[in-house]
């Protein structure tokens, strides 16, 4: 198997449209070689654990609402192009992420990383839902088999808040400055929400190069 690093945020809209792309492109292909986890990279890594109105957050960001839905624009084109119906007008507030990382650790431990990812993404960009609340995690972890109870304590404590936060220090002085990244068999490094083609081409020659 050959390593497949995804350094992510459960709020960033192009990483939500690369994991489509990329589900997409390994579906298509078939028996892929890779061996992929998800890594911590905050967008927002100062943000307030309550959050912050979304509206708010957005006119801050890009310096008014005109110019927020125009760099939006692309957002909704690559959305659509890769199957996505992402409802932005129903989300209220911009949520800190850090306890999503967590459960996206934990799920790791757990063997269903992927599906919580996709959960979340779901969760956030589609359903409108508060990826910061406990509760909502706690649902997205149940619905991948993750014991309810199991979430809900770790949740209540600080298992592995400060593991998430050094993991997100370290991606940072290994030079990752945006999401998604993906670093292919710790050497090859691939930025931004790349199309089907092309991950269904890498795929192709990865597989012949290993002997797939």
């Amino acid at each position: 198997m050959v390593k497949l690093d995804i350094f992510s945020d459960p709020i960033c809209p192009w990483c939500y449209i690369g994991k489509s792309y990329l589900d997409r492109a390994l579906e298509k292909v078939g028996n892929h070689p890779f061996n992929i986890q998800w890594h911590p990279f905050q967008l927002n890594p100062e943000m307030p654990l309550e959050g912050v109105d979304r509206k708010k957050y957005l006119e801050t960001k890009f310096g008014g609402r005109d110019l927020a839905v125009k760099a939006y624009k692309p957002v909704l084109e690559h959305a659509a192009l890769a199957g996505l119906n992402l409802k932005l007008e129903d989300i209220a507030k911009t949520p800190n992420t850090l306890s999503s990382h967590r459960l996206i650790l934990w799920a790791w431990q757990e063997g269903v990383q992927n599906a919580v990812v996709s959960a979340l993404f779901k969760a956030y960009f589609v359903e409108g839902r508060d990826i910061g609340k406990n509760a909502v995690l706690i649902d997205i972890s149940y619905n991948a088999g993750i014991s309810r109870d199991l979430v809900s304590r770790l949740l209540a404590g600080k298992n592995d808040l400060e593991q998430v936060i050094e993991l997100d220090k370290a991606a940072r002085k290994m030079g990752i400055n945006s999401a998604p990244t993906f670093i292919l068999n710790a050497k090859h490094v691939i930025t931004g929400a790349q199309n089907v083609e092309f991950w269904s081409n890498l795929i192709t020659e990865v597989k012949y190069n290993i002997g797939i």
